[in-house]
């Protein structure tokens, strides 16, 4: 990076419930390929995103959203993942993307010009297609940019182990690609702000 500029942040938002959920290391996975491609990461996984009260408009923020909201006012790129619950993104993330209006009345509105990866698993394929549209919908809405690969991961037929590996290399190969393309765009970003 030039000069005393940081590394670029790449933050993670994703995970559910349950401790080690395929979705959460689904998510990690992408950020560690992002983190090697030259950016700084941080998760917010399901654990952070269950601790999140719901969305309320107006309200102060809690410790817990002020600390989601500083991360992605200070990212330059993004990666979401969500299972597919009834064929749609889940309560959890959705409540954590909601949190974002709080950003509508920055200098940079909502996501404005960030890329942001999407991640998305399911216990089979029927739901995936549609909730990565729903996401890419929902990213379009916060004037942020869908990278151009998203990752539609069954999770019945791939399993994740503690250490974030899958047991389908070419779903493995599939996350790297989402953090790698979405820390291509935040570097190039970044440099050109740099060098502006």
């Amino acid at each position: 990076m030039q000069g005393d500029a940081p590394d670029p942040l790449v933050v993670g938002i994703g995970g559910t419930t349950a401790p080690g959920s395929s979705t959460e290391r689904a998510l990690r996975v992408a950020l560690r390929a992002a983190a090697e491609h030259g950016v700084e990461t941080q998760l917010f996984g399901g654990e952070a995103l269950a601790a999140l009260p719901l969305y309320t408009s107006g309200r102060p923020l809690r410790p817990e959203e002020e600390s989601l909201v500083s991360a992605v006012r200070q990212a330059s790129g993004l990666l979401i993942a969500s299972p597919a619950y009834h064929g749609s993104v889940s309560g959890l993330v959705k409540n954590a993307i909601d949190l974002l209006e709080e950003t509508a009345k920055d200098d940079r509105v909502y996501l404005t010009d960030v890329p942001v990866g999407l991640i998305v698993t399911a216990y089979g394929w029927q739901a995936t297609g549609g909730t990565i549209v729903t996401l890419r919908s929902i990213v379009h809405a916060l004037r942020g940019w869908p990278t151009p690969f998203a990752a539609g991961i069954n999770s019945a037929q791939c399993k994740f182990d503690p250490d974030g590996g899958c047991s389908d290399p070419a779903v493995t190969g599939q996350l790297e690609m989402v953090g790698r393309q979405v820390a291509a765009a935040a570097l190039r970003d970044h440099r050109a702000r740099a060098n502006a």
